[in-house]
């Protein structure tokens, strides 16, 4: 009897912490480095102002202005620049402490005119040069803007170069046909570090990616990260997006996982979950039987940083507060921290225990 009221004692302590702290108050009380320890989540433009705004701040001090960065956003066509939504986003990150990481890299998510099949490798550079020197003339001296996403997505799962696509209306990467230099490193990889280097001096460089644990395609992005530093260009994060399915995160998986961020913090990266959330194909009939697949992949990833935060920066971010319809056939529904009314899902609570019950690894 006094065990089983041991027991539930300890449960009802272990609810009441979690449903009082915010993730940023734990991570703040339980003595994490909040210099290379981060934990936020993302924001679209059209949340500021709302209730999703509010759920924000009350839990997170790091976050990613979602898609406001992108070229398709501030420079949707030729002489045509849009900084209102990058700008109402550094002013809320300025009123609120926020550390801010720009997502608006070198990537497939380019504007549609730049897509266009018509346009010479020449004019491709420019435009590239025009966009992301702007960008980073933007956000250099602004405070609050600790890291910009410089690449993104550059390589398919089977190792092969992420290229471009006839027309201009598929997911595609129109930068490669920029050409290769004499090493088969696409150019505008190249050039886009360069730019960074030179004009973002005070952020931190960060090279992002999607896709699984596929070792083929991780062992090209790390080969051209270590290019890249070998050319004495600065490169200081590596991040992986993390949009998982619900067979995620197999055994084999996890140590690789475990592989790339050690591989990341012995040649001197921080390593960044950059985009967290969970993808589900099909109409979801067992929403409680999903939540506890997504919260046990969930504590995987945030217990394997917590492991590793003793030899580096680890970085977490979720892609979307709220539980939200996808737009394709491979996420029919996004699951995330929050349902769509604003009440934690079983993940959030659960990475809350994580970092309460691992805080001393």
């Amino acid at each position: 009897m006094k065990k089983f009221l041991t027991i539930l004692f300890y449960l009802i302590i272990t609810k009441s912490v979690l449903s009082q702290n915010s993730i940023k108050e734990i991570i703040k009380d339980y003595n994490y480095s909040t210099d290379s320890f981060f934990i936020g989540a993302s924001l679209n433009h059209f949340q500021l102002n709302s209730n999703d705004e509010n759920l924000f701040l009350n839990e997170f001090n790091y976050m990613t202005p979602a898609n406001s960065f992108k070229q398709t956003v501030i420079h949707p066509k030729p002489g045509v620049w849009k900084w209102d939504r990058a700008n109402n986003f550094i002013d809320f990150a300025k009123k609120n402490n926020l550390n801010i990481r720009v997502h608006g890299p070198v990537s497939p998510q380019a504007s549609k005119w730049v897509k266009d099949d018509s346009r010479t490798d020449l004019e491709l550079n420019n435009i590239l040069e025009e966009y992301f020197i702007s960008l980073c003339k933007r956000i250099n001296n602004e405070s609050n803007v600790k890291w910009m996403d410089v690449v993104n997505e550059t390589v398919n799962r089977d190792g092969t170069w992420f290229s471009e696509k006839p027309g201009s209306d598929k997911w595609e990467n129109p930068w490669t046909q920029i050409g290769f230099n004499k090493d088969s490193i696409p150019k505008y990889i190249l050039k886009a570090f360069e730019i960074a280097n030179q004009y973002a001096t005070n952020i931190k460089l960060v090279y992002n990616h999607n896709g699984g644990m596929e070792k083929i395609m991780w062992k090209k992005v790390m080969e051209t990260i270590s290019y890249l530093k070998s050319t004495g260009l600065r490169v200081d994060a590596i991040g992986w997006q993390a949009h998982l399915r619900t067979n995620s995160l197999s055994e084999n998986n996890l140590i690789f996982f475990d592989y790339l961020i050690d591989w990341a913090h012995k040649n001197n990266l921080e390593f960044h979950v950059t985009e967290l959330n969970l993808w589900i194909k099909e109409d979801i009939n067992n929403l409680d039987s999903i939540q506890n697949i997504q919260s046990e992949l969930y504590k995987k990833i945030t217990e394997k940083l917590i492991e590793k935060k003793s030899s580096g920066t680890v970085a977490l971010n979720f892609w979307g507060l709220k539980n939200r319809t996808g737009n394709h056939s491979l996420n029919k529904n996004i699951l995330s921290i929050y349902n769509k009314n604003g009440i934690a899902n079983k993940s959030l609570n659960q990475i809350k225990k994580s970092l309460i019950n691992y805080s001393n690894l």
